[in-house]
């Protein structure tokens, strides 16, 4: 069976003092996915508990975002959620960053993930996040240097969606911006509609509507 390691973030304050984390569907509906599947961990910079973003769990209350926080192995998987510093890449085939604010805030500039990023990629297993996700991916480079980014076709939050949102001054830069300035194709569709982009064993969802879609992608790539 393949495996795959979910990461989320160990932030639960944006910017401004707000409350922030991961975000339920970015992580319920590729799950649901994928479980049947697929042999699925999760992960953290600071390991167990990682925090939902609250808003998220009012926002979304389809039956796989309500299952996901009652389904007693989720919870088990949470709670014993590992270190990123304990993590060997050698053990997965695939990583999946989840979005929301908090990703914004610490994986970028976690030099333990940045390291992890890069393994993943280099060695040609399945490199995936979604929404805010994909501002884990910015510290990743390849062997001579240069960002694994650079010149590939990546989605993400775009800078539309953040403005609508009114959510620009409480994270640390614009996700679709940064994207960019590694020399990345940013591609994107409609606001808040799905979109997934597949560029050879990177693959990238814009946002929360794409949750579901970038799950199937994973099973996809991972069962061929």
């Amino acid at each position: 069976m393949p495996s795959i390691l979910f990461v989320f973030t160990s932030v639960d304050k944006n910017l401004k003092g707000g409350q922030t984390g991961w975000y339920l569907p970015e992580a319920a509906h590729p799950y649901y996915v994928l479980a049947p599947h697929v042999q699925i961990d999760f992960a953290s910079p600071k390991g167990p508990n990682p925090p939902l973003d609250l808003g998220s769990a009012k926002i979304f209350t389809d039956d796989k975002s309500v299952n996901f926080l009652k389904d007693e192995t989720v919870k088990q998987k949470l709670a014993s959620a590992k270190k990123l510093s304990d993590v060997n890449y050698e053990d997965y085939d695939a990583v999946f960053y989840i979005g929301g604010h908090g990703p914004v805030i610490d994986l970028p500039f976690d030099l333990v993930n940045s390291k992890l990023v890069s393994d993943f990629y280099n060695s040609g297993k399945i490199t995936s996040a979604v929404c805010h996700g994909p501002a884990a991916l910015v510290g990743g480079t390849t062997p001579d240097g240069k960002s694994i980014l650079a010149g590939k076709q990546v989605t993400g939050f775009t800078n539309i969606e953040e403005t609508q949102n009114k959510t620009l001054d409480i994270i640390p830069f614009l996700l679709e911006d940064k994207i960019k300035s590694f020399g990345a194709i940013f591609l994107q569709t409609e606001p808040w509609q799905p979109k997934v982009v597949v560029d050879g064993n990177l693959i990238t969802g814009q946002n929360p509507a794409s949750a579901q879609s970038i799950g199937e992608a994973l099973l996809e790539a991972l069962t061929k």
